[in-house]
């Protein structure tokens, strides 16, 4: 079947090619797996806590309505990167048989009834996903159903795992504002290919070109988006790595390297009746 379905679970697996498969956990929306030809493109912490108690870390976790933690307005009182990671999806079903496509939803009524008071809005969300032969596409539909008018901010957090973090680069930045939140400076971003040679979190802001992550020079994955002007790049190196207690294990940093495609360098705003829609497609090219 090309759709597997459990109580916490729904895997998708290629109707032509059984070794190309894409996991999803319920909780969060969460994809924890995304395999083409038998070969896992995504990283996944051993660590990483999948009974639905907290945010799991590694896979593509959805940021949605702020990213990072805001320290004003209608976001502040939410917990760091918002609740959509936190709450159970429900599981909409098929839409498009090729390729396989499925649509997952959140509503007020999946959210905890803490949440909801932290961010008393109503909303709907539509996650998109769909599998083909080496690529991979996630959407978000944003909808505002309230009354009144509502910002937000999303992305998708996605861990992808490399051969090796000394030989990874990203493409596609040169020349992109940075807001550098290691060294807690701004810039330009100065060199071809971005290199990743201690910690490193940083937000690029309006990027108008396709991003591609290299090893060894060579493309591994290609990153095309709509709707998404930035792009997050994250490494925890050595000591982030030992001081997340979900991160196992502590020298899984070398195999990794987030590259996030999201809109949050600004709020976007929905009037009541509004909704927004942005879409990420990757290509794996290991």
């Amino acid at each position: 079947m090309p759709i597997e379905q459990s109580d916490t679970e729904i895997t998708l697996i290629h109707p032509a090619n059984q070794e190309t498969s894409v996991r999803i956990l319920l909780h969060g929306a969460n994809v924890l797996s995304w395999k083409v030809n038998g070969a896992e493109q995504l990283w996944l912490s051993e660590g990483a806590i999948l009974d639905g108690s907290k945010a799991v870390r590694g896979g593509i976790p959805l940021v949605f309505p702020v990213f990072g933690k805001a320290t004003e307005g209608p976001t502040s009182t939410l917990p760091q990167h918002g609740f959509a990671r936190l709450s159970t999806w429900e599981f909409l079903g098929q839409t498009i048989s090729n390729p396989l496509t499925v649509q997952f939803g959140l509503g007020p009524e999946n959210v905890t009834e803490s949440l909801r008071k932290a961010w008393d809005f109503d909303f709907t969300l539509i996650y998109t996903i769909a599998l083909d032969n080496d690529t991979l596409t996630t959407s978000l539909r944003v909808e505002n159903s309230d009354k009144v008018e509502w910002d937000f901010q999303t992305l998708f957090h996605t861990y992808f795992k490399i051969p090796d973090v000394d030989k990874v680069a990203v493409s596609g930045l040169t020349g992109v504002a940075v807001k550098d939140k290691v060294s807690k400076t701004d810039y330009v971003e100065p060199n071809s290919l971005v290199t990743i040679q201690s910690e490193v979190d940083r937000v690029y802001e309006n990027v108008d070109q396709d991003v591609a992550i290299l090893s060894d020079q060579k493309p591994i994955f290609d990153i095309t988006r709509t709707n998404l002007d930035d792009v997050v790049v994250w490494n925890p190196w050595v000591n982030t790595s030992k001081n997340l207690a979900d991160f196992k294990p502590d020298t899984g940093f070398q195999s990794l390297i987030c590259v996030e495609a999201g809109s949050v360098s600004k709020w976007t705003k929905l009037a009541p009746g509004e909704s927004w829609q942005a879409t990420e497609v990757i290509k794996a090219r290991l």
